[in-house]
């Protein structure tokens, strides 16, 4: 019974705050959503005709650093309060903090299910994570949505190629996905080395 409680709480939290109580996991859920609400809102930027942000490496990065329960949470909270504070005259699009919070939520499992210090094993992680999530938010989520909102008319595959390459948007998804493949290990390490120092100085 035990070591099923111990195979649930890896799958749904980060190693550090497994062993947290309530009032700690919600003040990191508020920490990273507060982080998500200022990416979304000051780190968007245009080159060219491509909108870039990083709303992928930071919703990927936070279920690293709070596992796939609390960073789904962090980011789907995120991109409501961030439409509340400024939805700039749009409706709430809710399929968009749907994609956020599931990429979230699959950079949690992969990374603190499958704890590893191998290179290789954590390059292919971050392929999967990354893999996921174009095929389920960003395909199969949020064009899906914008399709049938703005251009049902539109044969899908034609919208979508004219999403992910007309407009860039496969550009931004492949600079996110190189940001999830190299920060998530570092984050892990320093989440790891914090989590010995705090564990370290509650036994003093």
């Amino acid at each position: 019974m035990c070591n099923a409680k111990n195979k649930i709480e890896n799958l749904l939290f980060s190693k550090l705050l497994r062993k947290k109580n309530r009032n700690h996991k919600i003040a990191y859920v508020s920490l990273i959503t507060t982080i998500v609400v200022v990416a979304n809102m000051f780190f968007e930027f245009k080159f060219m005709d491509v909108q870039f942000s990083f709303t992928i490496a930071v919703s990927a990065l936070s279920g690293v650093a709070l596992g796939s329960l609390l960073g789904f949470t962090a980011c789907f909270l995120g991109d409501l309060v961030g439409f509340l504070y400024n939805s700039g005259g749009f409706a709430y699009m809710p399929w968009i903090g749907l994609s956020m919070g599931l990429t979230s939520a699959f950079a949690g499992l992969l990374y603190n299910a499958l704890e590893s210090d191998n290179k290789a094993v954590n390059i292919i992680k971050g392929i999967v994570v990354c893999a996921l999530s174009l095929l389920i938010c960003t395909i199969g989520i949020n064009t899906t949505a914008f399709w049938l909102l703005y251009s049902p008319t539109t044969p899908y595959g034609v919208y979508l190629v004219a999403r992910l390459i007309g407009k860039g948007q496969i550009f931004n998804c492949l600079v996110n996905y190189v940001l999830v493949i190299i920060g998530a290990p570092l984050l892990e390490k320093l989440l790891y080395k914090s989590n010995l120092s705090q564990e370290s100085g509650q036994k003093d």
